[in-house]
């Protein structure tokens, strides 16, 4: 019998405590009877007053538990799902509306899916979510409630990806997956992390610590910062340390190993668990632009195991008050190891983490 995952890819989210919110503004984005310029500017609405602007925290208690001065805890579980793929699923939702598609298709494992339906819900969009059939997560029922299509599919992450594009092509639906036509869009909107941390820094942090799966984040991010010192606003950009599950991710495997590109995994070699699978995958689908990401700013990979990141999920939680998902912490083992190796001076400390905070 084939194995079946119960994912912790399920940070847990605020959808009740927002619908009421923005209420009104549902009623006339998902209105299909409404002019599209006036659904497109309630949507606009929705996501300037519910996406984005998460917390920016310096852990004064972490920083004495590690021996590292001004860590900030950039909180990503602040977002309605409670992980940072709400920026992305907004994102694209926006654009579909703009280009009159009446139908998104994504593959995801959990959260993802979660972002996506409850954007679509808003938007009066239809979701077709495409979930690899030997993984179960809560975050099913979280979908659920806003009526996505949901289609299981035989294999992997990546085959449900395959899948779910090819039908989006055939169909002439908006395909949202990463490393297709949307991924400059995709790496935007996370773009908007970095721009959120100069307002509250004033400058760009020392380092940045970023967990890695496909790459898209750390990427938008990076991007986020250069055009931030581009544009004078900055003085550096930051080093960015990245993390992710020990020998599971090609990202982080072709930096340790120096290798000239990332190079798939075998995926009959790759074992998941509760902990690591939001992080791990055999082809990191935006590595290319992640790893020239690292590289380019003189940062530094690092793995991370299981027991690790469980650890300083329990850690961040005793001293700072954050639940946080444990791979999410895979980019602030990779910084804390670093630290351990060759002392960083005293500056300024980003990590990027997800879940929620109690």
């Amino acid at each position: 019998m084939e194995e079946t995952f119960n994912l912790l890819n399920n940070a847990s989210s605020q959808f009740e405590a927002v619908l009421p919110e923005i209420e009104d503004l549902k009623k006339v984005a998902a209105n299909p009877d409404e002019n599209r310029d006036t659904r497109i500017e309630a949507f606009e609405d929705i996501i300037a007053s519910e996406v984005g602007d998460t917390p920016l925290v310096r852990a004064r208690n972490l920083e004495r538990e590690v021996g590292l001065r001004q860590i900030f805890l950039k909180f990503e579980g602040g977002n309605p799902s409670g992980t940072q793929k709400d920026r992305i699923a907004f994102a694209q939702v926006l654009d579909a509306l703009r280009r009159g598609y009446d139908t998104i298709v994504i593959a995801t494992c959990g959260n993802y899916g979660a972002a996506m339906s409850f954007a679509c819900s808003l938007a009066g969009i239809r979701c077709r979510v495409y979930i690899p059939e030997k993984y179960h997560t809560n975050r099913i029922e979280e979908m659920r409630k806003f009526d996505p299509e949901i289609i299981r599919v035989p294999g992997d992450y990546e085959n449900a990806v395959e899948v779910s594009s090819t039908d989006a092509r055939r169909l002439e639906f908006y395909d949202a997956n990463p490393g297709g036509d949307n991924t400059d869009l995709q790496i935007r909107a996370y773009g908007s992390i970095a721009e959120e941390i100069y307002d509250e820094l004033r400058d760009a942090p020392a380092v940045i610590s970023i967990p890695v799966s496909n790459g898209t984040t750390l990427a938008g991010i990076y991007r986020g910062f250069m055009n931030l010192y581009r544009r004078g606003k900055t003085s550096r950009v930051p080093r960015i340390f990245a993390g992710s599950s020990h020998g599971k991710n090609p990202i982080i495997r072709a930096v340790v190993k120096n290798l000239p590109h990332c190079e798939d995994l075998n995926p009959g070699r790759i074992r998941e668990s509760v902990t690591n699978e939001p992080l791990i995958n055999w082809h990191s689908i935006d590595g290319e632009q992640a790893l020239i990401s690292i590289r380019n700013s003189g940062g530094v990979a690092g793995f991370a195991s299981d027991k690790s990141m469980r650890d300083y999920s329990r850690l961040i939680r005793q001293t700072e008050g954050f639940h946080v998902l444990p791979a999410s912490t895979a980019g602030l083992a990779s910084m804390i190891e670093s630290h351990k190796k060759v002392p960083l001076g005293n500056d300024r400390y980003v990590v990027v983490l997800t879940g929620r905070k109690s």
